[in-house]
């Protein structure tokens, strides 16, 4: 992840690293990321985000579901779900697109403009019907109250497209030899159409008249501008009901308050270059507008800059990401750009990210283990990042001053007292890991204070029916023996008997294992044996009195 920074905000490149071409099959882009690490560590937000050649245009629904973007080669529209971070579809057309427009909610009614004249309806499904406009169109913009579609282009009228009749109505006729851009305020539906003589003609849709004349190429002039060519309007926006935004070809934007006819303030990219698209954020009171090698971010009221992008590759449009931070970037290269600008909702107040500052689970804990050993470390960096500016201020004020070494402290002195820096960092360290081992030591021994205080209560045990009970020194014996190796095992059978080992006479090993007797089988065994013993003693005795019993019949 590439993270840049200007006036202390920081941008995050969430597209960065090497592409995968398409026509690498699974397998092979598997084992290409086993090989390649920056394809490895690439960071993929959206799955394929990416055209074969070039990306023309990019926009988002009024859902904030979909991303839509079309390019180049051969002609396609893609369609992302941010929900599942995927591509949902996609449809090759059959020629280059110029810009398009998303009339639903979601991606089931857009309309395309093609560089053939032709004009594309597309539904849920697919395509849906196909038109064609006298003249080459440029821009094209939609009036919801009417159902009418403005198309602006090589030629001085305006061409309207019915939706809801399916015809053309009568055109409406500008002092313009042609135009570039439009747009339609959304609040009270203003159409307002820029030309290639620097003009803005503002038209009122209720009464197909011109209500307003807006000379803004001799308003971008400025006192430090260099101006070679007429400039002409390339990048036209709205903001609210009396907002606009205008774009010139050489690189000038002019804030109207549509009350006025002279410009609240005019913003100089200065590079020469024509400004592509103009995009207001209402927040932070910011304007982004960008031509094809940066785009800068700046305050709408005073113009100072709030922070600039300037990809690798040409821009070719840009599309605000609503209420999220993120900026998307249509580029001439297959790979489309994705930047994160947290400065852009405010952290505070998104609903996804402020509960870490309300719920005190996410809070520091500076008495914690991890914090003692990391906060000499963070005071550590922080003053190496302030000593590191003021050398930078002193040694431009040396440089203006004189090239000379200035007498005072040496030229190793820096080098000493960073290193004496260096040293009180590691003692600060150290103290910490002594305090810590101190602390626990305490612990320890309180730990032990109240485990002889507690007084030891006997515990019980429910034997199973049909169980016999063991004593717990013979099942830890057992878990004793079982932790040795089989060598010290049988060791400990052959010195208890239950094992022998003897030599064969083909000279290999012969291993007798004798089975244990259980405790219930040792008694039952004892008692046959008394039994027997028994029985034995009784047939003496019994033997003992048939003798005495002849004997005696005998003497009588």
């Amino acid at each position: 992840m590439q993270v840049s920074s200007l006036n202390e905000v920081k941008i995050y490149s969430l597209s960065c690293g090497k592409s995968l071409p398409e026509w690498l099959s699974d397998r092979k882009k598997r084992a290409l990321q086993k090989k390649d690490v920056d394809v490895r560590r690439r960071i993929e937000l959206i799955q394929d985000f990416e055209m074969p050649t070039v990306c023309t245009t990019i926009k988002v629904s009024k859902d904030g579901q979909y991303i839509l973007a079309t390019g180049t080669y051969k002609p396609r529209v893609r369609c992302y779900d941010t929900y599942q971070l995927s591509l949902k579809f996609e449809r090759c057309l059959d020629s280059e697109v110029v810009t398009f427009e998303i009339l639903s909610d979601d991606y089931s009614k857009i309309v395309f403009l093609h560089n053939d004249r032709y004009i594309e309806f597309h539904s849920q499904s697919g395509f849906y019907y196909k038109t064609r406009i006298p003249k080459f169109g440029r821009d094209f913009s939609y009036h919801y109250p009417s159902c009418d579609l403005y198309f602006v282009g090589a030629s001085s009228e305006v061409y309207r497209l019915n939706l809801e009749q399916g015809r053309y109505l009568n055109p409406l006729q500008t002092d313009a030899a042609e135009n570039n851009v439009c747009d339609i305020n959304s609040v009270h539906g203003l159409f307002a159409t820029g030309t290639i003589e620097g003009r803005v003609e503002c038209w009122d849709p209720r009464t197909r008249n011109r209500v307003g004349l807006l000379d803004c190429a001799l308003n971008s002039v400025t006192a430090d501008s260099e101006i070679n060519s007429l400039p002409t309007i390339s990048a036209l926006k709205f903001n609210g009901a009396l907002t606009m935004a205008v774009g010139t070809t050489t690189g000038q934007v002019l804030l109207y308050d549509l009350r006025s006819d002279k410009p609240l303030l005019v913003k100089d990219h200065q590079y020469g270059l024509p400004i592509k698209s103009v995009h207001f954020q209402d927040s932070l009171d910011l304007i982004l507008s960008a031509d094809s090698r940066i785009v800068k971010m700046w305050n709408k009221n005073s113009g100072k800059i709030f922070t600039s992008l300037e990809p690798e590759h040409d821009l070719n449009d840009v599309c605000l990401y609503p209420n999220s931070g993120m900026l998307l970037t249509a580029n001439e290269t297959p790979k489309m750009g994705i930047y994160y600008i947290p400065s852009l909702p405010n952290i505070l107040t998104d609903d996804r990210f402020k509960v870490m500052f309300e719920n005190p689970d996410f809070q520091v804990d500076e008495e914690s283990e991890e914090f003692r050993l990391l906060n000499p470390l963070v005071s550590k960096i922080s003053e190496k990042r302030k000593k590191k500016l003021r050398l930078l201020e002193q040694q431009e004020l040396r440089e203006k001053e004189e090239e000379e070494e200035p007498e005072g402290k040496p030229s190793d002195a820096e080098s000493s007292e960073s290193s004496d820096d260096e040293k009180a960092w590691v003692e600060e360290v150290r103290k910490q890991r002594r305090l810590l081992q101190q602390e626990e030591k305490v612990k320890r021994q309180e730990r032990l204070k109240e485990d002889q205080q507690t007084v030891l209560k006997p515990q019980f045990y429910e034997i199973k029916a049909g169980e016999e009970f063991r004593s717990f020194k013979d099942s830890a014996t057992k878990q004793k023996l079982m932790n040795k190796t089989l060598e010290d095992r049988l060791k400990i059978e052959a010195k208890n008997g239950t094992l022998s080992v003897s030599d064969t006479t083909v000279g290999s090993k012969q291993l007798t294992f004798t089975l244990k007797r259980s405790e219930q089988q040792k008694k039952q065994q004892e008692a046959e044996k008394l039994h027997r013993q028994e029985r034995k003693r009784l047939r003496r005795s019994a033997g003992h009195l048939k003798s005495r019993h002849k004997r005696g019949r005998s003497f009588h």
